[in-house]
């Protein structure tokens, strides 16, 4: 017997209490067993001068519930505010954004009759830990951090997807051939975990032409992996094209918290004019009651929701004429969906769920740790001259013993020695240093290296130690080496 869950409802900013009124709605009219604790989140937290947009009340419930259905929220534009979506994932650990794209042909317009694509994204990493800097006048700075544990935890929770719902192809998408460090570790673990799923068809493709196919023939994907950034402009374009990305929801799983959202934003130029499409914080529910071991309510939900896209009853982000028979609002769609729970589609495939155990997101790390010696130093000066000559001259006067200059460029091109003279240069310049003989060298050798230049006048801004890890260089080199 299915048993009452305790969710977290957040009715969000903009279209966010309308949308959630409508779907909250549909959750109760088809028998969803919830006890709702309601929070507040986003503009008016943030307005109050916390730049988090949460409360600490607010953490409370969903640790507690451990279940987040959340409407879009606004995040104030200009600096000092921090993405309320990046926070609660990254917090919670929601590592795996599971976004479903179907083509609901022909009842929806669409040029992509036969799609069906999961894009399984992962959420906490990549370009997304928001760490940027400005390092000196002219140079703006975001780190791109890919972890070996990030990497192993979304890949195998991908393989598991679709292993747990017969798909039975998985493609990686990464752009490895530039990135070869931080896409080519998520490409690296990819293969690895592979092997242990020889049922299901895996391959690679590099992100731009990979996302240009899905844009054309998606057809030939069934579920994607693809790092955070990469899979967030996917699913937004694999939405539009099915549909529209108003018909979509998500999933955000992670060890002990979930939350279920719709993939759009908070849309508040047409807030408060019941025209918003509540689908996909509907689908979003229909997940969020898959996870909680309610599948006949999902079920129930997910049927009547096909079968008022079947009748033509369409909101205005989805009507056309020659398609659609009647344009509704955002409650009166909501109101369609009740009116046909209990039904079934006769034309779209009928949804159908079964309580069955939740898949795991426990993981573990593979790798042993590795043997890791420092060889070299990346010294990032900010140095107003564009030329690399005679930065060059003034780096060789550095003596350290164990170090030499071997490089310098700038925006990652090769500029000295021998660089060439059509090459643009900013005034931040990365100068690396290395042990001639590859030996290790300590950190006492690169803080007497920061000092000499400092007697030089030189702006020091940054520095990264160059590292091998079990004899393999863990730096890349640079462009035109």
């Amino acid at each position: 017997m299915e048993t009452t869950a305790s969710i977290t409802v957040a009715h969000g900013d903009g279209i966010g209490p309308e949308i959630m009124s409508a779907s909250l709605r549909i959750l109760q009219a088809a028998g969803a067993k919830l006890d709702i604790e309601t929070i507040s989140i986003g503009e008016s937290i943030y307005n109050q001068g916390h730049s988090s947009g949460i409360l600490p009340s607010a953490w409370d419930s969903l640790r507690r519930t451990k279940v987040f259905y959340k409407s879009p929220i606004s995040t104030p534009q200009g600096g000092g505010f921090k993405s309320l979506n990046v926070t609660v994932r990254k917090t919670l650990g929601l590592y795996a954004n599971i976004r479903p794209c179907v083509s609901y042909h022909p009842f929806v317009d669409t040029k992509h009759p036969k799609m069906d694509v999961v894009i399984v994204r992962e959420n906490e990493e990549d370009l997304y830990a928001g760490i940027e800097h400005r390092q000196t006048d002219q140079v703006y700075q975001c780190l791109k951090l890919i972890t070996r544990p990030g990497c192993e935890k979304i890949v195998r929770y991908a393989f598991e997807y679709a292993r747990r719902n017969n798909r039975k192809k998985l493609t990686c998408l990464t752009k490895d051939n530039i990135m070869k460090l931080t896409d080519g570790l998520f490409h690296k673990v990819f293969d690895e975990i592979a092997v242990e799923y020889p049922e299901i068809r895996n391959e690679h493709w590099i992100i731009d032409i990979g996302a240009a196919k899905l844009a054309d023939t998606p057809e030939v994907f069934d579920v994607i992996v693809t790092p955070n950034l990469y899979g967030d402009i996917l699913s937004d374009v694999a939405a539009q094209i099915a549909g529209s990305v108003g018909l979509a929801g998500s999933a955000n799983i992670g060890e002990h918290v979930a939350m279920f959202e719709a993939i759009h934003g908070s849309a508040p130029t047409i807030a408060g004019q019941n025209i918003a499409n509540p689908s996909g914080l509907i689908q979003a529910g229909v997940m969020m009651l898959v996870h909680l071991q309610q599948a006949e309510a999902a079920t129930a939900i997910h049927n009547a929701w096909l079968k008022t896209l079947e009748d033509c009853i369409h909101t205005a982000d989805i009507y056309k004429e020659g398609i659609s028979k009647q344009r509704v609002g955002t409650k009166e769609f909501a109101d369609a969906v009740i009116a046909r729970l209990g039904q079934l589609p006769s034309k779209l495939p009928p949804a159908a769920y079964a309580n069955a155990p939740q898949q795991s997101a426990s993981h573990t790390y593979s790798k042993p740790r590795a043997t890791k010696e420092i060889v070299g130093v990346d010294m990032f000066l900010e140095y107003a001259n564009p030329n690399p000559d005679e930065l060059g001259e003034q780096l060789q006067k550095v003596n350290v013993d164990g170090l030499k200059l071997v490089m310098i460029t700038n925006r990652g091109v090769k500029v000295w020695p021998g660089g060439m003279p059509e090459t643009f240069c900013t005034d931040h310049w990365r100068s690396r240093f290395l042990s001639p003989e590859g030996t290790p060298i300590a950190h006492k050798q690169i803080i007497l290296l920061m000092e000499q230049l400092d007697e030089l006048g030189l702006d020091v801004i940054k520095s990264e130690n160059l590292c091998t890890f079990d004899g393999a260089p863990g730096y890349s080199l640079g462009q035109g080496q």
